[in-house]
């Protein structure tokens, strides 16, 4: 049980493939002077709400890190609400591998019930990755409402030094087009997690029930808190 903890408190902070990234000179004349991650082939950039009008060079970097980071999460998160659920059912961190806990929805009770010290470890978890973040990219993380704000100079969005499988190549285009790669895919992450929560806050059902690729066996009567 303490090592299925500790390696998902591990997984849930595990950032992507952006680490030593090579040096990046913007582009004034470009779109978010000229950052990565268009979300066509084109010199077009989808921006329906103006978010990228009239900002500076720190200011979009600090918006390509915000966004970069929560499509990790969202990777992860889509990824293991799909194999929490039916039909694979794989939740180390409960009792019994063979209980039917429902929709991803409804776990955290259950992880509460059953391993109640689970989110203070990853709490801490989260946040030594984010100190170690603030430490990395962050020319003065301590004051948090002045320049605290600024990265350092060369710091590219995203970078955590962090490449155990060796994913980031040495060469700049290819960087860049994977970089590309991974902010479209966490794009979408975002977007298909909060559809999938909000059918299951629909119907209370499990995404491959709602397919009918997987039969319906979640009993509401077995979990912790009933709703």
């Amino acid at each position: 049980m303490n090592f299925s903890i500790a390696t998902a408190a591990l997984i849930a902070i595990v950032p992507a493939v952006n680490a030593l990234a090579p040096v990046f000179t913007p582009d004034a004349t470009a779109p978010v002077f000229g950052l990565p991650g268009k979300p066509f082939n084109t010199d077009y950039m989808f921006d329906p709400l103006g978010l990228s009008e009239d900002k500076d060079y720190e200011t979009m970097k600090q918006y390509r890190e915000a966004e970069l980071q929560h499509g990790r999460v969202a990777m992860l998160g889509a990824l293991g609400m799909l194999i929490t659920e039916e039909p694979i059912e794989f939740h180390p961190l409960f009792e019994s591998n063979i209980k039917d806990i429902g929709p991803a929805i409804r776990h955290l009770d259950e992880v509460r019930a059953t391993t109640p010290f689970f989110f203070e470890i990853l709490v801490a978890a989260i946040g030594g990755y984010e100190f170690n973040r603030a430490l990395r990219g962050w020319a003065n993380p301590g004051d948090v409402l002045g320049s605290g704000r600024v990265f350092k100079e060369g710091y590219f969005p995203g970078d955590v030094d962090f490449d155990p499988l060796r994913l980031a190549p040495a060469d700049p285009d290819e960087f860049y087009e994977l970089h590309t790669k991974e902010i479209n895919n966490g794009r979408l992450a975002m977007i298909g997690w909060a559809g999938m929560v909000a059918q299951e806050l629909v119907n209370g059902k499990e995404i491959f029930v709602n397919l009918g690729l997987a039969e319906n066996r979640f009993d509401p009567s077995s979990v912790p808190i009933q709703f």
